[in-house]
């Protein structure tokens, strides 16, 4: 090898580790799930309408167009009257398998520090009777360059994230019972 092509090399394999370092953030995925007594038409019943969150502790109210077409549009309202929004899009829907998938479009960082996020929920048949509810989610953190401030990290994103779907799983553990309970 050349004097000049080594050197060539040798710089781009130095350069290697500060450029994977600087590449960004990357995509996280949270998964949860629960188990409840009902059987899964009952618990389909109660979450698989887009346009209805009324099922989740932290929606105040749901609000949208479009009922469980694709494209369909839903505005949460959280907490209370006047309290922050989520604006999500329908872009899976079947009843057959029990499952949708939607994207948020619109959110502040400070109510949920998350970008480009989309979401999928099931409700599947439980060996043994009673059904497993999976929520689970991909998205990037709420600051898209390096060195988020702590609120916006990585971090931040997958704790929030698993809060909210934890705190709906829960809801839904409570009003239709565990299995075997």
């Amino acid at each position: 090898m050349k004097r000049r092509e080594f050197m060539a090399v040798t710089a781009v394999a130095l350069a290697l580790p500060s450029l994977a370092l600087a590449h960004g953030p990357t995509r996280q995925k949270v998964t949860l799930t629960a188990e409840v007594a009902a059987d899964p038409a009952e618990v389909w019943a109660a979450i698989g309408n887009f346009q209805d969150m009324s099922w989740h502790p932290a929606v105040f109210d749901s609000s949208g167009a479009g009922g469980n077409a694709i494209d369909a549009t839903r505005v949460l309202t959280l907490g209370q009257a006047g309290g922050p929004t989520i604006s999500e899009i329908l872009y899976k829907h079947s009843d057959e398998k029990m499952s949708y998938s939607y994207r948020i479009t619109e959110v502040a960082v400070e109510v949920l520090p998350v970008t480009n996020y989309s979401s999928h929920v099931t409700v599947k048949p439980r060996d043994g009777g009673g059904s497993l509810v999976e929520w689970r989610g991909a998205f990037y953190r709420g600051y898209p360059n390096n060195d988020p401030p702590p609120e916006l990290s990585d971090e931040a994103a997958i704790a929030a994230v698993s809060a909210v779907y934890q705190a709906g799983l829960d809801a839904l553990v409570e009003r239709f019972g565990a299995p075997g309970s």
